[in-house]
């Protein structure tokens, strides 16, 4: 009777625990996701949702046994804006519990100086939503899942110029976007070296790939992802990849609440086994992604003196 009144009780208290078990497994996986951003998340109207990060999700949610929910958002890059705040904003409204294709920078990381921020629009968002303030937790970031460095590509005239420093695009006709980290690194190479060969563009209203496949210009340098993404856009395309990677970049990986670390743990497990059996790279490849590994540092920290000193 002992034995039978012992088992009783731990069924009794065991229960609580496993229906939570089988609720969270019932649970989506909510992960929000650029909107354009591909080839790492890609959504639009009248087209499958596409992307590395697209299924790079599904694979995660998989493992852990839940179904994925996708929230997508757009992110406008303006002075304005700040991709930290706008995915605090998302994950502390409950809109997803990971962000996914999230630069790991030590700037992007950092405790918020404020106490509120405002959402970006995302699918579903209602005008009330586009005016709430959200408060704001603290980000803290998976382990990196691939690296995004920034590349030289090289126009039809100039395809078979070696590359292994930026010092040699010296003498070449190099279009650059205004404002942009690119802009700074050519612009301060080796205390303007390079001035005389840099052709301003202005950003959003040029086309910088385009004009560097029709041959007007020679060379530019920018974020690899972008080369993927026309590369995918434009079979016949007579830009090409130089194979130099500019020695400072980013990983990205998924970030979350501080409250929600015990996900994060599981997220990480996950993540870990498939960089050990390949499916990470398979996946980007895939996708249209040029795959690199992660490498150090994991937070990328301040770059600027870098920058200048070289």
């Amino acid at each position: 009777m002992k034995a039978l009144l012992t088992l009783a009780v731990a069924a009794l208290l065991l229960a609580p625990a496993i229906a939570t078990t089988a609720r969270a497994a019932d649970e989506p996986l909510k992960v929000c996701l650029d909107e354009d951003l591909p080839p790492l998340s890609a959504h639009h109207r009248g087209k499958p949702d596409a992307g590395f990060d697209v299924a790079l999700a599904q694979a995660v949610a998989e493992k852990l046994g839940r179904p994925l929910k996708i929230q997508w958002f757009e992110s406008k890059l303006d002075e304005d804006s700040s991709p930290s705040l706008e995915a605090n904003a998302l994950l502390s409204d409950g809109r997803c519990s990971l962000v996914g294709g999230y630069a790991l920078t030590r700037d992007s990381l950092v405790a918020p100086g404020v106490k509120t921020a405002k959402l970006p629009d995302f699918d579903g968002a209602t005008r009330d939503d586009h005016r709430r303030r959200i408060p704001v937790g603290v980000l803290i970031p998976s382990q990196p899942y691939v690296y995004s460095p920034m590349t030289i590509v090289l126009g039809p005239k100039a395809k078979d110029r070696k590359v292994s420093d930026i010092g040699d695009l010296a003498g070449l006709r190099i279009a650059i976007e205004s404002g942009t980290l690119g802009d700074a690194i050519l612009m301060t190479f080796d205390k303007g070296k390079l001035i005389d060969d840099i052709t301003h563009l202005v950003p959003g209203r040029s086309d910088l790939l385009g004009e560097l496949d029709r041959g007007e210009f020679d060379a530019t340098l920018l974020d690899l992802r972008r080369f993927d993404a026309y590369r995918m856009n434009h079979a016949d395309t007579k830009i090409t990849a130089s194979g130099y990677y500019y020695p400072i970049g980013a990983n990205r990986g998924y970030v979350a609440l501080d409250s929600d670390r015990t996900l994060l743990d599981a997220v990480n497990k996950v993540l870990s086994d498939m960089q050990s059996a390949g499916t990470v790279a398979q996946l980007g490849q895939a996708a249209g992604l040029t795959y690199l590994a992660p490498r150090e540092p994991i937070i990328l920290g301040d770059v600027w003196p870098k920058i200048l000193n070289r």
